[in-house]
């Protein structure tokens, strides 16, 4: 087991043991999966390509897809199994080139190999509807009919075989090798403030230190640093939108972001209702907030580097890594015992790998690696009230992915309309016993504005990276961008959300240039607005009618993907097609609001 790395006075920070995968990249057991996978393809493609439709039509339809579709789940999951390990593995140090090298040449042999079984939706696809359901009518096959519920969704928008074959195999030179650059660039980069030479999350850290001058130091390392390499950020934004570009003509789908819709399982006209909910409440919510924010640091307007600044009255409160893990623990607990229960393993099975190491990946997840493991969260823990948060959200991810996996490799994954509700409701948890526990009226006060900068940060501040990226990809369609245009097509859309209590200086313009989400999942962003909103409306549930919640919600987590965000949210009176769902829980933040402006009269 790893030796937790101790980190000044935070305490000891553990790092996740990956031998739950595979022992080692050169162990025998790797090796051996490695070459079962291109074995197990080749012999599953050879076994049913082409032949699904005389199965379909069989008098043992059911049975015989049942064992089709079984073998094609067990296929996922190990090709899961691989990629979950080399990925994990090189995000742990994504400027060591040996991880780089073997990442790059097990996501190849992962890619040659799963094409040999890429035919297998595309015929089910192909296959007569009123055939093939009532095949699933019948066990075995019935157990995976969401899933072919579920993927009918894409029938319009694949292609013929081959084509979907060259797309498969040139993703590795294509989009994944962008990400990579990306990855591997940010990692190397070098931010000097006040004499140090930091990474990116250490430097970003430092935007929410109580000194004005570091807060200062850092906003402007990180923008002059991100411009001296804002050629390359550019170039890759360009590849990559072109790329989706084209992707998105051969697949027939007319908006930019029609695609992440079509994954996310959600309506545009429901997402477009969600943006314009928000931006409309730009001035009652961001407006305001910073407003009041400038108010008690005693300026007409707030310096982009003081966004997230501790408020200057609040004390200084940093967490040991113990002390992080304890109030997480026990705000799932006061919840439910259960989710408790499996958040603990996190810490107690070397799950998590929390130091901000030089060369890890940047920011922090819960990436769920497949259902015949377990999921891994990494973070970049250094003490802040908002690291605790951080752990409390991505714990909530690995609860929900736990409790999914039960549905197997094909219906575990959670669409994004409802990935992010386990980890918002996980973060409203934590906080809420947190400020019940505060007696302090100065520390209560400190604790509202954070949670309130954070409910801004994800609800505001992705909406208009939303509507940046939106803007980008738009843009791209009539020709490369230069790094300027970029930068001022960001700038057209952090002013509207922040406001003008919000001073964006020079240096500001270069932010969009780090940001993971625009590189690796476009359009992802929403997905966190989306989850805040109805995780508002969720806890008011919560709040209103405790009796029998619990059991609810963890049907909705156990679920996965085995049903439509709807039909999860039914059982909880929570319709997201109604417009003024929306509302309830923007409102929710503006009475958080509400408070905080009542505190200044009491």
């Amino acid at each position: 087991m790893p030796t937790p790395t101790a980190v000044s006075d935070i305490g000891p920070l553990p790092e996740w043991n990956l031998g739950d995968l595979y022992p080692g990249p050169d162990s025998p057991a790797f090796r051996d999966d490695l070459d079962r996978a291109n074995r197990e393809a080749r012999q599953f493609s050879e076994d049913y390509r082409g032949k699904l439709a005389t199965l379909a039509a069989s008098g043992e339809a059911s049975e015989k897809l049942g064992v089709a579709v079984s073998r094609y789940e067990a296929l996922q999951d190990l090709f899961g199994r691989l990629m979950s390990f080399a990925g994990l593995l090189h995000a742990g140090d994504v400027s060591d080139p040996k991880r780089g090298k073997f990442y790059a040449d097990v996501q190849s042999k992962v890619v040659e190999a799963s094409t040999a079984t890429l035919f297998f939706q595309l015929e089910l696809n192909r296959i007569d509807d009123a055939l093939l359901f009532a095949a699933a009518e019948k066990s075995p096959l019935s157990h995976w009919r969401p899933w072919l519920e579920d993927i009918r969704k894409e029938k319009p928008h694949e292609l013929e075989d081959r084509i979907e074959e060259l797309f498969h195999e040139k993703s590795v030179t294509g989009s994944a090798a962008w990400n990579r650059l990306f990855d591997e660039t940010i990692a190397a980069l070098r931010f000097p403030i006040l004499g140090e030479e930091l990474a990116i999350e250490p430097a970003l850290n430092l935007l929410q230190d109580e000194k004005e001058e570091t807060r200062r130091a850092a906003a402007e390392s990180i923008g002059a640093t991100l411009k001296a390499n804002l050629r390359i950020f550019a170039l890759v934004s360009n590849t990559l939108a072109k790329d989706k570009e084209i992707s998105d003509r051969w697949r027939h789908f007319a908006d930019v972001a029609d695609s992440r819709h079509l994954a996310n399982r959600v309506e545009g006209e429901v997402v477009e209702a969600l943006v314009t909910a928000v931006e409309g409440a730009y001035p009652k919510l961001s407006h305001r907030y910073y407003r009041l924010k400038a108010k008690w640091f005693g300026k007409d307007a707030l310096d982009y580097w003081d966004r997230n600044a501790p408020l200057p009255m609040a004390p200084a409160k940093r967490y040991t890594w113990s002390e992080a893990r304890d109030v997480v623990l026990a705000a799932y607990n006061g919840f439910a015992p259960q989710m408790a229960g499996i958040a603990g393993d996190f810490f107690e099975k070397s799950w998590i790998d929390a130091p901000a190491r030089p060369g890890k990946a940047p920011g922090a997840f819960s990436h769920p690696t497949v259902p015949s493991a377990h999921p891994y969260v990494l973070l970049n823990f250094q003490g802040k009230p908002r690291d605790v948060m951080t752990l409390a959200h991505e714990l909530g991810h690995g609860v929900h992915q736990v409790l999914a996996a039960r549905q197997g490799a094909l219906m575990a994954p959670t669409p994004l309309t409802l990935a992010e509700t386990a980890s918002v409701f996980g973060e409203m948890l934590t906080f809420r016993k947190i400020l019940a526990e505060a007696e302090d009226k100065v520390e209560r006060r400190a604790m509202l504005a954070s949670k309130i900068e954070d409910m801004l940060n994800t609800v505001v501040r992705q909406t208009a990276f939303y509507s940046f990226e939106r803007k980008l990809h738009l843009a791209r369609r009539s020709g490369e961008l230069t790094a300027d245009a970029i930068c001022e097509l960001w700038m057209s859309v952090q002013g509207a959300s922040l406001g003008p209590s919000i001073r964006l200086g020079p240096g500001y313009e270069n932010f969009w240039a780090y940001i993971p989400h625009f590189i690796h999942a476009p359009f992802y962003v929403y997905a966190y607005a989306f989850g805040d909103c109805l995780v508002n409306s969720l806890y008011g549930v919560y709040q209103k009618a405790h009796e029998g919640f619990v059991e609810r919600y963890f049907a909705l987590l156990e679920a996965g993907g085995s049903k439509p965000y709807a039909e999860l949210l039914a059982p909880f009176g929570l319709n997201a097609r109604d417009p003024a769902f929306w509302s309830i829980g923007l409102n929710m933040i503006a009475g958080l609001i509400d408070e905080l402006e009542s505190m200044e009269t009491t």
